[in-house]
């Protein structure tokens, strides 16, 4: 890098050296990252969120040595962030997740959505999630006969539902 101070250039100068540390230090901020994360997605948004925090950042652009010293530490923190978020979460990278539902599923699935959300969402809670009717009306903030007279119609449909896609195969 040259010893031109930023606060010196224009915004488009300013932004075309930026653009250019980026692509000179991308493949070096990825393999930090990934080497970290060990997963290709998670690294790609490391690189992403350094970038950002690089165009958003005063780092010392002038001074090769101590630019790479603040990429390897805002690349490093950005994946311990990462980390942290991940363990607070649920997580499951995507690449796991592939076949997640079972064939069966994905079909009673598709024809689930074809009832209306009300319905829906008690059904889904009740045989996929496993809720009894005394909390899902309490979930909904429902009576719980209003629950379950729900539960009747929106099985009467989805019954209904799946009839006629039956003899639609036949």
């Amino acid at each position: 890098m040259s010893n031109i101070g930023t606060e010196k250039l224009s915004p488009d100068a300013r932004r075309e050296l930026i653009t250019n540390i980026i692509r000179q230090y991308a493949d070096f901020i990825f393999r930090t990252a990934y080497q970290n994360l060990k997963n290709r997605g998670d690294a790609e948004d490391v690189l992403q969120e350094v970038s950002i925090a690089l165009v958003k950042s005063n780092a010392p652009v002038d001074d090769d040595s101590r630019l790479k010293s603040w990429l390897v530490t805002v690349t490093l923190n950005k994946c311990r962030d990462l980390r942290r978020y991940q363990a607070r979460r649920a997580y499951i990278p995507l690449d796991e997740c592939e076949n997640i539902e079972a064939p069966e599923t994905r079909a009673v699935m598709e024809e689930l959505w074809q009832l209306p959300e009300n319905y829906r969402t008690i059904i889904y809670l009740h045989y996929y999630v496993g809720f009894k009717i005394a909390e899902i009306a309490e979930i909904l903030g429902k009576n719980q006969n209003t629950v379950a007279s729900q539960l009747r119609r929106g099985r009467k449909a989805l019954k209904k539902i799946l009839t006629e896609e039956g003899s639609e195969n036949v």
